[in-house]
């Protein structure tokens, strides 16, 4: 049987493993992470640390798979921007802006995460593909799964 805390620490299981590979492409393969690919690592950690602690917690299944449903949802917003960017015809992509190193070393704070969030030109670029969809459309649909786990997991009748 499924109980709470299996499901929060599948939920949690899941986003290591996203990291995980997120890691080998960035270490391993070379694939550098532009702005929108940070963003995303940053809503998959949170929701990963959101399922950690409702398995440690493991009570108030509501309150946690709520709002690990709600950032996994807003995961997969900055992920179909990333989606959308990716499929803009050329003459149409935002310009490539200042590294990000460059960013957060110079610009104030809102900017920055403007720029997090929004993707910039080089956000554009398909640098791997696996069955026709890139990495950020493939996180999409990890993100639509996350959400769907936690709200099914926060919301079913609970035993006992």
């Amino acid at each position: 049987m499924m109980t709470f805390r299996l499901g929060a620490l599948i939920g949690f299981s899941f986003c290591a493993a996203l990291l995980a590979v997120a890691a080998w492409f960035q270490f391993v393969e070379g694939l550098q992470p532009c702005p929108l690919c940070i963003s995303q690592r940053v809503m998959v950690l949170l929701v990963g640390l959101v399922f950690l602690a409702a398995a440690l917690h493991n009570r108030a299944p509501r309150l946690y798979g709520t709002l690990a449903g709600v950032l996994a949802l807003g995961g997969a917003a900055i992920s179909a921007r990333h989606v959308w960017l990716q499929n803009l015809p050329e003459d149409e992509v935002p310009a490539c802006g200042p590294g990000l190193g460059y960013v957060f070393e110079h610009f104030p704070l809102t900017e920055t995460l403007r720029l997090l969030l929004s993707g910039t030109g080089e956000c554009s670029e398909v640098l791997w593909t696996f069955l026709g969809l890139s990495i950020p459309a493939w996180t999409l649909l990890a993100f639509l799964g996350l959400a769907s786990w936690a709200l099914w997991l926060g919301w079913r009748p609970q035993a006992g």
